[in-house]
């Protein structure tokens, strides 16, 4: 087996694997991502990109090159219930650099700090490696056993951090507690064409029928069809003919797309999850993003709370690594810092889960626009907090250049 040695050992090359290494690495820590995947270039779900994480991209120096990648701006968010539509947000307002979400690729945000980190030499990025297991000497782990297309290598490192996603082995590894708050829902995601002629607005629609997610990416519609969970089997055996039907009748304007939908190969199953780690660290290990706290699809936040945590890691671990001082009071201030903003998303979207979607999903009858709603339309700046909770976030992370090491 092939023996490498690095500072910082990353298992997963998403958003919160790659914005660990690139920052860790702007401190002068040698750091390694490891990426099961042979390229970014893969249908991801996580293509929001939030005004909390835009922010910090300017912080970083890194939001005007980012942002000449191709992108489609949501300036804000609009429920239409039974044909009635209000706007629930409106991001315009926000005190940032840039006040939207921006709907880019997720292969585009990673090939964004890619590029960046391979201008450092401390910044190292293993493609087609994937982490199976972690290695450990008494009580404390050392390393990773990796698969690569050249075969099994051995990387020792001070730290070991997993981010990984929801299905992290590492986690599974570790036999750490985890916390499941449950989630009543799961979610088809599909795309239908878009014409230019037709509205730019992303938005909810809300009817008898259920409920429809329509995100605008520029020639298509990024769709989110949820429905209670487990009843996927349902679905399928009422057929798709029905289903084109039902959504038809939801969103008109895709009545003549729908077809587009062939088979039940083009709609992708997401079972939703909502758990976190009640202990995001062993000593030398750490876990962040999804393999620390699985989020439902609500709000699109689960990229940006990654994001948070990554930069939170790294301004926190940068000069302990650096200095080889990393001790468990260091891990335990990553998880002290973040464990909070990810317990008050996840009750937040458990909320939104139990008297927002379930009811919007199951309701057999027309549905009336909730008095509580048309306040949005009635006074505007009621807009600014949803826009606010949504676009910024619980404990939003900034980046000090200071950190960077000449």
């Amino acid at each position: 087996m092939q023996e490498l040695s690095t500072t910082c050992c990353i298992a997963g090359g998403g958003p919160a694997g790659m914005m660990l290494g690139y920052l860790l690495a702007r401190q002068g820590v040698d750091v390694t991502v490891l990426e099961k995947h042979e390229d970014f270039f893969r249908d991801f779900r996580g293509d929001t990109v939030h005004p909390s994480t835009l922010q910090a991209f300017q912080e970083m120096g890194l939001l005007e090159g980012y942002l000449k990648r191709p992108f489609q701006k949501t300036e804000t968010l609009t429920v239409e219930i039974e044909g009635e539509s209000v706007m629930l947000a409106d991001f315009r307002h926000l005190p940032v650099a840039a006040p939207y979400i921006a709907m880019m690729p997720q292969w585009e945000f990673l090939d964004h700090l890619a590029d960046a980190g391979r201008e450092m030499d401390t910044f190292h990025l293993m493609m087609s490696a994937r982490a199976e297991r972690y290695t450990e000497e008494n009580g404390r782990v050392t390393g990773l056993d990796v698969t690569t297309q050249d075969g099994p290598v051995h990387i020792r490192a001070d730290l070991v951090v997993a981010a990984d996603g929801r299905g992290s082995a590492l986690r599974a590894q570790s036999g750490l507690g985890v916390k499941d708050l449950g989630a009543p829902i799961d979610v088809f995601w599909f795309r239908l064409p878009r014409s230019a002629g037709e509205a730019a607005e992303s938005l909810g629609r809300v009817s008898a029928d259920g409920m429809l997610v329509m995100i605008n990416r520029g020639d298509y519609w990024q769709c989110a069809l949820p429905f209670p969970k487990g009843a996927d089997d349902a679905i399928r055996a009422r057929g798709l003919t029905a289903l084109r039907q039902r959504i038809a009748r939801m969103a008109p304007e895709l009545a003549g797309s729908v077809n587009e939908l062939a088979s039940w190969d083009d709609l992708k199953l997401l079972t939703v999850q909502v758990n976190r780690l009640e202990q995001w660290w062993r000593t030398g290990l750490l876990f962040i993003g999804d393999a620390a706290h699985a989020m439902s699809p609500v709000g699109g936040v689960g990229v940006n709370l990654a994001v948070q945590d990554a930069i939170a890691a790294a301004r926190i671990l940068g000069m302990p690594l650096r200095d080889v001082a990393l001790t468990d009071a260091d891990l335990a201030a990553v998880q002290a810092r973040r464990d909070w903003p990810a317990k008050m998303t996840q009750s937040a979207q458990v909320i939104a889960h139990n008297f927002v979607l379930v009811p919007a999903i199951t309701a057999k009858q027309k549905i009336r626009m909730p008095f509580v709603l048309r306040l949005f339309r009635w006074i505007p700046l009621l807009r600014r907090l949803p826009a606010r909770a949504v676009g910024m976030g619980v404990r939003p992370e900034h980046w000090d250049p200071r950190l960077d090491r000449d």
